[in-house]
């Protein structure tokens, strides 16, 4: 089979590397190429924020009618779904998803932009009261912020595309967007997509390449007004200090710890699988994985001889496969991070329980493979309870009193997400009002609603994506004030400045 390789898609055009350099893009299941990319840099960056600059200031789609915009973002959403088949394929090939993470990610996906596409049509504008009383008219209206950066990482490829570009379009801002290294063949697959639509050129532009060669020069670029980043907190303090020269607007959705606490009366059959489903769903690479599992003394031994059962019984594999849990890490550079944090874990004096390494089934070895790792007698100090390991690894942290179990899951430069078991409503929701997170749970785990406001405490982030919120983070705020006295009614006012003659003493 022949590799396709991929340009940058800037103003509606396919375009090489002015070096016409390439990278390839690996299946991390065996090592095979996906895809060959263009390799861009400073001068594609430019190419394509250019373009995006002209669109917004001289082009249609600012000024377009809500309705208008609501429809193609639509189309978009539409073509997305009936080439349902491709996406899946290409998460699976790319980033190692197993087929269920994949269907379930583009029918997430077509659905929450949709979401946007009617969101597009809503009206975002406040009627204030009065400056003056009687005496003027205030409203505070929203109007898109510009030429929006964003770049995404690797772990749900087409989704995190969608959080990005629904409400950027939604509020008629035009976009660059630079996918992760390891998986950009998706947001490749969308452009060619949006290429079949109504969306005027330049609008939508996708730039592909090594961060520090073009996700930097991106986020400094004077003509960026807004930078939009999901990924790690590492990099997202570098986004930060990049944008900072010239004020731009920025969005941070980043690194979690979360802490998912399991109380005495917890309802245990849906705890253990729900906690099996919070670590590890998508090999733990996801930002909200409950890797601290907080148990508590009343339930910990019948807990933990459930999960353990339940996770020996997961079953690691091809992720093609339908029967397959969990698939491969995303790369061997991520297989490797991980591999270092269970040897650092069992220094540390935590107690591998199980997994700890990869599997020993022939037929993985060449794949990215982590087998589900579970540690106990952890404390809340140890590294793998305090740094974000983004794999199949949970720590298992004892504990006895409510108090010792928010402090404890507080206790953390991270605030993204978490989760509560209990069957007593009142004691779960008093848990949930002390935590420190964007996002708690109660009786579930990793669910994102395109009507909820999502991001994180503390070095989770800054601002929200999803619900309106996400809307709002895509526009600046602008109060319009008419007089409806008319001078005379304000001369004393005016007389100030216009013909006051008393001196100031």
């Amino acid at each position: 089979m022949t590799t396709q390789t991929y340009q940058h898609y800037v103003n509606g055009q396919w375009v090489p590397s002015a070096t016409n350099e390439t990278f390839e893009v690996l299946n991390p299941f065996n090592g095979q190429v996906v895809s060959k990319v263009a390799r861009g840099k400073s001068a594609e960056v430019d190419k394509a924020v250019q373009a995006a600059r002209k669109a917004f200031d001289q082009g249609p789609w600012p000024r377009m009618e809500r309705t208008e915009r609501s429809r193609i973002i639509r189309s978009i959403a539409d073509k997305i779904e009936a080439d349902k088949a491709t996406f899946v394929r290409l998460l699976i090939e790319e980033s190692g998803a197993t087929a269920r993470k994949a269907d379930m990610e583009v029918d997430l996906a077509v659905r929450q932009l949709r979401h946007y596409a009617e969101l597009a049509k809503m009206e975002l504008k406040e009627t204030l009261q009065d400056a003056i009383p009687g005496g003027s008219q205030n409203v505070a209206v929203r109007e898109p912020v510009g030429v929006c950066a964003q770049i995404i990482p690797w772990n749900f490829p087409l989704l995190m595309i969608v959080w990005k570009i629904g409400p950027a379009l939604a509020t008629g801002n035009t976009i660059v967007l630079k996918p992760a290294e390891e998986t950009p063949t998706t947001a490749l697959r969308v452009a060619e997509l949006v290429a079949e639509t109504d969306l005027p050129a330049g609008v939508f532009n996708v730039v592909t390449g090594y961060g520090e060669e073009s996700g930097a020069p991106l986020a400094q670029h004077t003509l960026v007004d807004k930078v939009a980043f999901t990924g790690s907190t590492e990099v997202g303090k570098i986004i930060m200090q990049l944008a900072a020269n010239d004020m731009k607007r920025v969005t941070l959705e980043c690194g979690g710890k979360s802490a998912n606490i399991v109380l005495n009366d917890a309802d245990l059959e849906q705890a253990v699988d729900g906690s099996l489903f919070a670590i590890f769903f998508h090999n733990g690479q996801v930002c909200t994985a409950g890797s601290r599992l907080f148990v508590q003394d009343g339930v910990y031994d019948r807990f933990m001889e459930k999960f353990l059962e339940r996770a020996k019984a997961i079953r690691v594999g091809d992720p093609k496969m339908n029967d397959t849990a969990i698939g491969p890490l995303v790369s061997k550079k991520q297989q490797e991070r991980v591999l270092n944090y269970i040897e650092i874990g069992k220094k540390e004096g935590a107690n591998c329980v199980l997994g700890g390494g990869k599997p020993t089934d022939a037929a993985l070895e060449a794949g990215c493979f982590v087998v589900p790792t579970v540690f106990t007698n952890v404390t809340n100090q140890m590294t793998i309870a305090r740094e974000e390991i983004f794999g199949p690894v949970v720590a298992v942290i004892r504990f006895n009193t409510l108090e010792e179990a928010v402090s404890q899951a507080n206790d953390s430069p991270y605030g993204l997400a978490a989760g509560i078991w209990s069957q007593n409503e009142a004691q779960a929701m008093l848990v949930a009002s002390q935590l420190r997170s964007g996002t708690v749970w109660i009786n579930d785990f990793h669910i994102y609603s395109e009507n909820a406001p999502f991001g994180g405490f503390k070095q989770s982030g800054l601002g929200r994506e999803l619900g309106v919120e996400s809307l709002k983070a895509y526009t600046e705020v602008k109060h319009i004030h008419k007089d409806t006295l008319g001078s005379r009614d304000k001369k004393g006012w005016y007389d100030l400045v216009v013909s006051s003659s008393t001196p100031v003493a």
